[in-house]
């Protein structure tokens, strides 16, 4: 997994999310942000990262708003 890239699509759907005209697309971007989070996740418990329990916080927060 290219973290970089994952970070960088994150950051992206944040950034969308943020500028959507409607509460449906900024849903939609916040959903797709946190789908990634959760790939990060997954990816940094794999290897025993300490980096990985702020990203689970960060999926479950994303997953929240509306």
């Amino acid at each position: 997994m290219d973290l970089n890239q994952e970070y960088a699509a994150h950051q992206g759907a944040l950034m969308r999310a943020g500028n959507a005209a409607s509460a449906k697309d900024r849903l939609a971007h916040l959903t797709k942000a946190s789908t990634i989070a959760g790939r990060i996740s997954m990816f940094q418990q794999g290897l025993g990262a300490a980096a990985a329990c702020a990203w689970s916080i960060s999926q479950f927060s994303a997953a929240g708003r509306t």
